[in-house]
């Protein structure tokens, strides 16, 4: 099988040649550059330049010529040997012949989502490397990896969200046939690949769309970024289609199985329907007969965008990123109150009592953090499934100081307590790359910006600025221990080393994980498939938490002690332990857990 997503811009083969378009409205001169030819294009009145070459042929480099002067890479490239800067490369997507023609992915309640940087997640940084670790995942119990952003960034090592070139796959980690080839084995083995992509900025080096697309920006809509996307306003039908497509093309022309849309609040729509709206329902409507997963990262908890249909279907996005959970959880194992730990530092176990029962611990409440600013919506309603739920992330770690994990900030026993909860509660889990097995590598910020100082020293700058509200780094001194995010060896260290699985105390972590997510599969996904009716949580004063949540076939109840003290509670006689802390003591109906414990029990609907 070949696979091909058809857009209206960019290069395309076609039986007379390699059709040429770029969409450039405020230009007032387009030239084709070709390999070491040009020639001159002509725009129809809505700032289309269209041209089909017959000597144009795949492997062929070129760009465009920008009023005289400026050569610019295609926006919709989808290759750039030589980086954000260089020549984009004519593809034709028809020549890698397919294999998984009956993959259609997996069913959203057996996820298993396993985040990944490519660059630091093997010891190559390649999707070939990766594709190497794809067979100890699927005997780990991942069904899903969750590819960072991996779309065209600068320089050789980044995170992925100063991406220029959403339609092409970076170079510094394979071509489009490498990355074909780890969807491909990954299938093989039954595992899911989503991609994490970024329609609310572009990077901050080798975005030319100013140069010749300037309405493609509006600063009506003002981003931490600068100038926000215009997708409201005169010529945004362009620019929806342009992400539109994208979204589109990595489905079908990559086979990937579900995407995450990074930070989807700032993207401002003043428009009906929203993009974000018109981008899932033309996703569901052109891609009906496949498990394609939408997932969102929404700060502003808008529960209105994960609602189901009638037979449990999602009816746009398949679920968010639950910020909540994993905020609530880290204040309560680490104590940390600054940034937006502020938000639930004051009653920590309150909040996760009902991130856990009910999705969201903000649902139309104040937010301290941002100066008492109303945040989220309703989401009880919702079932657990329609969140992502994690204790680490990119985010969470990278967005340290030093980039420390989890394992390195609290005792293994309250880290071996909140994975226990964690995995077998019946929301979708993710892991970071390592926190299996505790990895010992940090994950710091990184970038290349070494073809511009300035840019470099900027970033630089402002990654030690960004810290000096936190009272640790007032002190300027200690402001400079901040690992210096365009050093290479920020990036290095960054890097997991497989072989700690081999390793104590690593190898037992692995283990428990392992026993943990096989656990999941045969207790907590059958009960996901049923119709789910609801939660209930109590919170006492002695620091006790009591979350029950039922379904069709059956009911999980989570009982845990975060006080001083031994915790006494009355089960259900007919109900089972499925997963306990050490230490755990029970009678028929009596259970006794010591402080920082904490059992999950299986039984029948109320």
């Amino acid at each position: 099988m070949r696979r091909v997503h058809a857009m209206p811009f960019g290069a395309e083969t076609t039986p007379e040649g390699v059709r040429f378009a770029l969409w450039a409205p405020t230009a007032r001169e387009v030239r084709l550059v070709l390999d070491a030819d040009e020639q001159a294009l002509t725009a129809d009145q809505d700032g289309w330049y269209r041209h089909v070459s017959a000597e144009a042929h795949p492997g062929s480099r070129y760009g465009y010529r920008i009023d005289g002067s400026l050569v610019v890479p295609d926006p919709a490239s989808r290759f750039q040997p030589d980086d954000v800067h260089g020549l984009s490369l004519v593809v034709e997507p028809q020549s890698y012949e397919w294999s998984d023609t009956t993959w259609a992915g997996r069913p959203w309640e057996e996820t298993v989502l396993y985040e990944v940087h490519v660059g630091t997640a093997t010891p190559e940084g390649t999707y070939s490397g990766l594709m190497n670790k794809l067979e100890a995942l699927r005997d780990l119990g991942i069904t899903a990896i969750e590819l960072m952003p991996i779309a065209e960034f600068p320089g050789r090592r980044n995170w992925g969200y100063d991406g220029v070139l959403p339609y092409a796959p970076d170079a510094a980690y394979g071509t489009p046939e490498d990355l074909k080839r780890l969807v491909e084995r990954a299938h093989a083995l039954g595992i899911m690949i989503f991609l994490d992509v970024v329609y609310n900025h572009f990077g901050p080096s080798g975005n030319y769309l100013h140069a010749y697309a300037k309405t493609f920006f509006t600063e009506r809509h003002p981003t931490p970024w600068g100038a926000g996307i215009n997708v409201d306003g005169e010529g945004s039908r362009a620019v929806r289609d342009f992400f539109f497509h994208n979204a589109l093309y990595w489905l079908e022309e990559y086979h990937i199985d579900g995407l995450r849309f990074d930070a989807v609040h700032a993207i401002s729509d003043d428009s009906h329907p929203h993009f974000i709206e018109e981008l899932a329902t033309r996703i569901r409507q052109e891609i009906p007969n496949r498990h394609v997963h939408l997932v969102l990262e929404n700060e502003a908890n808008q529960a209105r965008w994960l609602g189901r249909e009638a037979d449990r279907r999602p009816r746009l996005h398949t679920a968010q990123w639950a910020d909540d959970i994993h905020n609530s959880w880290h204040a309560l194992l680490t104590g940390e109150n600054e940034g937006y730990y502020e938000d639930y530092a004051n009653r920590p176990l309150h909040h996760l009592g009902r991130a856990l029962a009910e999705g969201f611990a903000y649902q139309g409440d104040p937010s301290p953090h941002k100066d008492g600013v109303i945040r989220g919506e309703p989401s009880g309603h919702l079932p657990p499934t329609a969140f992502v739920s994690f204790l680490q992330n990119h985010d969470q770690v990278g967005n340290r100081a030093f980039g420390e994990r989890l394992s390195q900030l609290i005792p293994p026993e309250r880290l071996a307590l909140a994975q226990g909860i964690f995995l077998l509660s019946p929301h979708i889990p993710l892991l970071f790359m390592g926190e299996e097995w505790a990895a010992s590598a940090p994950f710091q910020f990184f970038v290349d910006f070494e073809n511009d100082p300035d840019l470099a020293k900027a970033v630089r700058d402002g990654r030690r600025g960004e810290f000096k509200r936190f009272k640790a780094f007032t002190d300027p001194e200690m402001s400079q221990r901040i690992p210096d995010p365009t050093d290479r060896a920020t990036f290095e260290c960054s890097r997991i080393d497989w072989s700690e699985t081999m390793r104590a105390p690593h190898q037992d972590i692995h283990q428990q994980t392992r026993a943990l997510l096989a656990l999941r599969q045969s207790e907590i996904v059958p009960l996901l498939r049923g119709d789910y009716r609801g939660s209930r949580y109590k919170v006492s004063p002695e620091n006790t938490l009591d979350v029950t949540w039922t379904f069709a076939d059956g009911a999980l109840r989570l009982l845990a002690n975060f006080g001083s003290g031994p915790m006494n509670e009355s089960t259900d006689e007919a109900s089972r332990v499925l997963w306990s802390s050490p230490g755990l003591a029970r009678s028929t109906t009596d259970l006794q857990l010591p402080p920082w414990s904490g059992v999950i029990l299986k039984g029948t609907s109320a």
